[in-house]
């Protein structure tokens, strides 16, 4: 038996899904309207340490801390901003200067830092990052993560210029 991928049912409900679509803007590139900022988060500042280094890696490694940067409004990709992470970690706790450090963004927005792997401290598993530049906003966050086993955490910063 053979199949006629091209029958007349199926080229008359290709042709209306893409003439719906071009005429919902969906085959332009898609851009973000009137995108919130990222509010700070209860207890996202706990230990910050203004200007901690940019680093490649905090301590042993072997945990992911991964994002965005977007701009309010737009959500155009800001490279080159600067995000601290720290963390209560298997070589230190939050408040120790070895478990804190800063990456910046790429040209996409995207920012990533390895680090040793979170565990839980008052009994949840958590991390915090602050944008803290000064050409935004400053935005602290303290994301809790799903498993005290998980070893990648994502975080996503919308930033308003300050």
């Amino acid at each position: 038996m053979t199949t006629d991928l091209f029958t007349r049912r199926n080229l008359l409900a290709a042709g209306g899904a893409v003439a719906v679509a071009g005429m919902s803007g969906l085959l332009v590139p898609a851009r973000a309207q009137d995108l919130a900022p990222t509010r700070s988060m209860r207890g996202g500042s706990n230990n910050y340490r203004p200007g901690a280094p940019i680093v490649d890696r905090i301590g042993g490694g072997g945990f992911w801390m991964t994002g965005t940067v977007r701009r309010a409004g737009d959500g155009a990709p800001l490279e080159g901003q600067r995000i601290q992470v720290w963390a209560h970690t298997t070589e230190g706790h939050e408040r120790d200067e070895r478990s804190h450090g800063a990456t910046l963004t790429d040209a996409n927005g995207v920012f990533r830092l390895e680090m040793p792997q979170i565990v839980p401290a008052f009994g949840q598993p958590h991390g915090h990052l602050a944008y803290d530049s000064g050409e935004f906003e400053t935005v602290f966050l303290r994301p809790v993560m799903s498993s005290a086993r998980d070893t990648t955490l994502e975080v996503h910063f919308v930033l308003q210029p300050a």
